[in-house]
């Protein structure tokens, strides 16, 4: 770690929990984040200025005005520009030394298949069920850590699938692919504001933390987050035996 290095990070470092090893994983670290909007501006910006030393963002939309009430890594300057770009330009303006790779395209099984095998953590910030059942899959696959986050009108949730874990939860024990839930989009359905920032915060310090190998991660709990009365609700998330993705899974 350099001198420069050393003093960026130095908040960090004066952790004990972290200190300079857990400060040189996070260095050392490579982060996938799917979407580059409400939930996956505050996770780079976060994960940026901590120090991850890669960041891949993947997300096929560009900048809107409508995003702005909310998506912060994003300006007025740069509508019209890929979301992806657009990141990589606010995490640069905060530390340029983190390697963002943009990756302008929808998350498929195929591209997944790669990018997660390449890195040490996935931050689910996407906004559909058919792409987190996509990510999950993959994940799955490849026994990488998911941070899964979630935000609509007031709610929020955030938890962390890891098949690394032989108790943890994926995805699939949780909502079941088969199963038919009602897409709720921010477009039509509005979300606050401050909200994705928060969930987005949290997944964000979920991600660092397994980075870095402190504390406990929140795999097998579920936090929700009512907005309107600021109320956190933790729920437990145990494994499905007879899960179509993981249930088959080695331990």
């Amino acid at each position: 770690m350099t001198d420069d290095q050393l003093l960026r990070y130095s908040r960090h470092i004066l952790l004990e929990e972290i200190g300079i090893e857990g400060q040189q994983r996070i260095l050392d670290g490579h982060a996938l984040v799917i979407g580059a909007g409400g939930l996956g501006s505050p996770v780079a910006l976060y994960l940026g200025s901590a120090g991850v030393g890669r960041l891949t963002v993947v997300d096929h939309d560009t900048v809107d005005v409508t995003n702005l009430q909310r998506q912060v890594a994003h300006t007025l300057d740069r509508v019209g520009l890929p979301k992806v770009d657009s990141i990589v330009q606010a995490v640069a303006a905060i530390n340029p030394e983190v390697q963002v790779t943009p990756v302008m395209a929808r998350a498929d099984a195929a591209l997944l298949d790669t990018l997660v095998a390449q890195a040490d953590v996935v931050l689910d910030c996407c906004d559909n069920f058919a792409t987190r059942h996509l990510i999950n899959a993959a994940c799955v696959k490849h026994r990488k850590p998911l941070v899964s986050g979630a935000a609509i009108r007031f709610d929020g949730q955030i938890t962390v699938y890891d098949p690394r874990a032989a108790t943890s939860p994926c995805y699939a024990c949780v909502f079941p692919p088969d199963d038919t839930f009602e897409e709720t989009r921010c477009a039509t359905m509005g979300v606050f504001a401050p909200l994705v920032g928060i969930v987005g915060a949290v997944q964000a310090a979920e991600a660092l933390k397994l980075l870095s190998q402190t504390g406990s991660s929140l795999a097998g709990r579920l936090l929700m987050l009512d907005g309107r009365h600021m109320e956190w609700t933790e729920m437990q998330l145990p494994r499905a035996p007879a899960c179509p993705v993981c249930g088959n899974a080695p331990a």
